[in-house]
């Protein structure tokens, strides 16, 4: 199996101890590839590259930086894959003018990365303004009216973006976030995308009440890509877990044994990524070895 990490790591862009006056002439300065290379260093050679940085440093995604990590790629043998942009996008917003420019965002750094020849394209379908009405207290025949307006605005925004990108639609993995299950695999369906299974997400209940391997077993036949984090599972009274998701593995409910073992069962041997900081992946990689050698 192929463990990765993520390259959104806090702790690099803003190195613990670092003098206030020194803060922003690191921000500004920071460097792409380095922050892959010295991930690859600690042996990961499969890196998910966080579209975000775009956010607050565009420079992530210039083309000479783009250039640099192609460069990496072929010199340390790495593959990558790239988690598109979430903070500030709406690609599910009914209005439209956000929604659009959303979709915009997400279709540049596609565009940007292209080159790099990205196993996958992890998106978040829907955003949090659609996570905000998903839990609201509302009646629930307005609750599924309003979800299933969320879900046509997803429609509208993977239309655009497959259109203007020219990318295979089983490039694109939607994940499962805050939305209802059901829902995020009618749209894979519909557009012919892939799935990638966040299982933090799944044990907190994000997607709504389904059950780990119910979920893993409905996403096998379109899966592309697996977020791995551990999270305490919501439970039968389906509570969720806010903010005790993105653990490493051994400090939530996840059963990896189990995990790991259907994938190989399935033939799985697309990207495994933990969503976890270096030492966190890196301990989680322990415990991978320590259930099951064979697969570390």
């Amino acid at each position: 199996m192929r463990f990765g990490i993520m390259a959104l790591q806090i702790d690099a862009l803003v190195p613990q101890g670092l003098p206030p006056q020194q803060v922003m002439a690191h921000i500004a300065g920071f460097e792409h590839a380095g922050l892959v290379r010295g991930l690859a260093e600690h042996g990961f050679k499969l890196i998910e590259l966080g579209g975000d940085l775009s956010l607050f440093l565009p420079h992530t995604f210039a083309p000479a930086a783009i250039q640099r990590l192609a460069d990496l790629k072929a010199e340390l043998g790495l593959s990558y894959t790239v988690h598109l942009p979430l903070w500030s996008v709406e690609t599910s917003t009914p209005l439209g003018p956000v929604r659009r420019g959303s979709a915009q965002a997400v279709i540049e750094i596609i565009r940007a990365t292209q080159p790099l020849q990205p196993e996958a394209y992890v998106l978040h379908a829907t955003g949090a303004l659609a996570a905000e009405f998903y839990r609201m207290r509302l009646p629930e025949m307005a609750r599924q009216l309003l979800l299933r307006q969320f879900q046509s605005g997803a429609a509208e925004s993977l239309r655009t973006i497959l259109a203007e990108t020219g990318i295979p639609s089983r490039k694109l993995a939607i994940e499962t976030i805050e939305f209802p299950f059901d829902l995020t695999l009618e749209l894979a369906e519909q557009f012919d995308l892939s799935l990638c299974l966040d299982t933090g997400h799944i044990l907190a209940g994000f997607a709504g009440p389904v059950g780990f391997f119910e979920a893993l077993e409905r996403c096998l036949p379109r899966l592309a890509e697996i977020h791995l984090h551990d999270s305490p599972w919501q439970g039968p009274e389906m509570t969720l877990q806010y903010g005790k998701d993105h653990q490493a593995l051994g400090r939530g409910d996840l059963d990896t044994s189990r995990l790991l073992q259907r994938l190989s069962q399935a033939g799985f041997d697309g990207p495994i990524i933990f969503e976890l900081r270096l030492e966190e992946a890196l301990a989680s990689m322990d415990v991978i070895r320590t259930l099951l050698p064979k697969h570390a």
